[in-house]
Formats: structure tokens, sequence, C-alpha cells
């Protein structure tokens, strides 16, 4: 009887690991793509959904930035702003708001649908079922984003294409953030009644302290605060510094872009993160 080779052995079994890596990789990104895709699709063949995220906030900045109007004033600068354009990131906000939340009612259909039931049965992965729901959103509400920036010269804005693709990065960062967020609401939700009215008593107020309807420097104490604590403010303050990037190298602009792109990106790991403990937790989807 002869003793085998330990270098043969070692040789044949990081050869087997290697052909098993593609075969993981595929079992873990196919399923995720295809409930990716999933969700872009069902979302755009859906035209009320697609009017309603990008409509709303449309007419809100149309509305309240020209009832405003020259009313308002806001330095930035040295030089004077009128509402329509201040109120530009905060608009936009609202729409990857909008887009990312409201996507994620998706869960809820699904749930009632079956379709979830049949998703967690499957050999796919807590967490690429939760990764796949979150790049649909992120994609839904990054396109929408993308379309409202074409609006930029009707606000007075003249960004740079360095700008412009801060602003992208930014957005998608953003857009993943939300879309967590909404997730972690919509999972234990049973009707879309309860979601929308978690989505008034939280989200709206959200948005509210953001910085997005007004600066937080004439604001109370208590108000500046919480503005301060809002993750979604530095998003904001973010895009106000991408949409005027000029290439400059001075340290106020560049220290406000990295706080901003730091804390979302942190917002998203920690929404993300949190939707898969709460999917791994709950082992019925919600029921």
């Amino acid at each position: 009887m002869t003793n085998p080779n330990p270098k043969s052995e070692i040789s044949d079994l990081k050869s087997e690991t290697s052909n098993l890596t593609p075969e993981i990789s595929d079992r873990f990104w196919l399923p995720v793509a295809s409930l990716w895709f999933r969700e872009v699709v069902r979302f755009y063949r859906q035209p009320s959904r697609v009017i309603g995220g990008l409509a709303s906030p449309l007419l809100f900045w149309l509305l309240i930035g020209s009832g405003l109007g020259s009313s308002f004033r806001h330095t930035a600068g040295g030089t004077d702003m009128e509402y329509l354009e201040y109120f530009f990131p905060g608009t936009l906000t609202l729409i990857l708001l909008f887009t990312a939340i409201f996507s994620t009612v998706s869960i809820i259909e699904d749930r009632r649908e079956g379709f979830l039931q049949a998703v967690l049965v499957s050999p796919i992965s807590r967490s690429g079922m939760v990764l796949s729901k979150i790049l649909g959103g992120t994609t839904l509400a990054g396109l929408q984003g993308f379309l409202f920036l074409l609006l930029l010269p009707a606000a007075g804005i003249r960004p740079t294409l360095t700008g412009i693709a801060l602003t992208a990065i930014l957005i998608l960062l953003a857009a993943f953030a939300m879309t967590a967020l909404g997730f972690l609401v919509a999972w234990p939700m049973e009707s879309t009644q309860g979601f929308h009215s978690i989505m008034n008593l939280f989200l709206i107020p959200l948005w509210l302290l953001s910085g997005a309807l007004f600066p937080p420097d004439g604001a109370s104490t208590p108000i500046r605060l919480c503005m301060r604590a809002n993750p979604l403010s530095y998003t904001i303050e973010g895009l106000r510094v991408t949409m005027y990037w000029n290439g400059s190298a001075d340290s106020d602009p560049v220290r406000t872009l990295l706080i901003s792109l730091a804390v979302t990106t942190l917002f998203g790991l920690v929404t993300f993160a949190a939707s898969v403990a709460l999917a791994q937790h709950n082992i019925r989807g919600g029921k």
C-alpha cells in the first residue's frame, strides 16, 4: 500500500475549491440579479407609481419655490440665493425618499400574493433577498433622481462635469440608505395602510428636519439639534456642495463633502445590516 503524496492532495483540494467558487458565486448573484430586475420591471409597468414618485416632488418644487420666490434670501458663497434654487437639493432628496420608500411597498404586496413566502423557502440566502430588494429600490430612485437633475439649469445651477459625477455618487448612496430604511419599515407590516401611516408619522418629518425647506441657522435650538442628528441633513449639505463644485481645493467644501459621503455611507451600511438581521430573525417574513 503506497502512501499518498500530501502535496498532491493539497493541490487537488485547491483545484476543487477553485471550481466551486464560481458555482457559489452564481448561486448568490444570479437570484439577486433576477429579483433586482423584477423590482425594476414591476415598477415601470405601473405608470402611476412613476408619475407619483416624480411629479409630486416636482410640483412641490415649482409651487413652493415659486410661491416664496424672492421673499426668501439665503446667502451662499457670498451671493444671494432665491428659494427655487435653495429648494432644489431638498426636492431631489424628496424624490429619492418617495421612490425608494414606495418601492419597498412591494414587500407587503409580495407577502399577500405568496411570492415572498416562495422566495423565503428558495435556496437564496436572506442577505441576498434583502440585497436584491434594496438594489431594486436604489436603481429606481437613482433613475428618478437623475431625471430631475435635467432641471438644474431651470434652477439657475450650472454644475461642472465633476460636480455632476459627485452628485450622482451621492444620489446612489442616499438612495441605497433610504431603500434600506424603507425595508426596515415595510418588513414587519401586514398592510399598506400601516406602512403609509408610519411613513407620514416618521419619514416625512425626517425629510422636513433635513434642511430641505429651511436652513438650520435660523431654527430654534431643539430643532437645530434634531437637524444635526438627522443623516439626511448631511446628504443635502453634500448635494449643495457637489452642485456648485468648481474644482476648488478649499478645505470647507471638501470637508463638508467628505463628511456627507461618510455619514450617508454609514447610514446605508447600518440600515442594510439591520434589514438583514431583521429578515433573518423573522423567519416567517413578517407574519
